[in-house]
């Protein structure tokens, strides 16, 4: 009688836990001119969605191999792990720092950590760009808050590797430099896809993150 009890439970625990793609809050083409419909549409319900279906898939992997107390397993499948949750937070961070009516600067407490820790707008937004430019191959630059000496860093990340699980910074802005992320439209020009990108960069969002971090 005990282990019946039990059953839903754990049913509904396995279900809550399945990870699932997030609706963007924009229509795929309202980013446009400066990123297309069709980048946006193959880059959320083709990429991220292969993300969310193999995380899922490596984590009942991982599940059975911790079951089994198989420690051989769980380590042959952490860059699977990795690779996949890593794209997952990082696009789901990604589509909330992209908005049609983002661009300009940000105001408030953000505006001043960046001009105190970066000395400008100006100064910060010239540095994460050359950061992403030279991000070699893929991978993602970003700006993070670093909580232990409470200021704003940029960081560059390979790959789909997840900024705080890798630098230990909270991620407040994530720029996507994969060719996925601008190929059909820039071709291989990524600086001008980047000079694109910040007239569509959702300060209310970021500055929303910022604020939540400092908690």
């Amino acid at each position: 009688r005990s282990s019946a009890k039990l059953v839903a439970p754990l049913g509904c625990l396995v279900s809550r836990q399945k990870h699932t793609l997030p609706d963007l809050p924009y229509d795929y083409a309202a980013l446009e001119p400066h990123i297309n419909a069709e980048i946006m549409q193959l880059h959320h319900s083709k990429h991220h969605a292969t993300y969310v279906n193999n995380l899922n898939v490596v984590e009942e992997k991982y599940k059975e191999a911790l079951a089994k107390g198989d420690v051989t397993a769980q380590v042959s499948l952490q860059p699977a792990l990795k690779f996949n949750g890593g794209g997952h937070i990082n696009h789901t961070i990604f589509w909330t720092n992209l908005s049609p009516n983002g661009g300009g600067e940000p105001k408030g407490e953000l505006m001043e950590a960046i001009k105190r820790d970066f000395g400008s707008f100006a100064n910060f937004k010239e540095k994460l760009t050359a950061v992403s430019v030279g991000v070699q191959g893929s991978g993602w630059g970003w700006l993070g808050y670093n909580k232990e000496q409470g200021r704003l860093q940029i960081a560059a990340c390979a790959n789909q590797d997840p900024l705080q699980g890798t630098t230990g910074l909270i991620p407040l802005l994530g720029i996507d430099v994969w060719e996925h992320a601008y190929y059909l439209q820039y071709k291989n020009v990524r600086p001008d896809y980047l000079k694109a990108i910040w007239n569509v960069i959702n300060w209310e969002n970021v500055s929303s993150r910022y604020a939540s971090c400092k908690k």
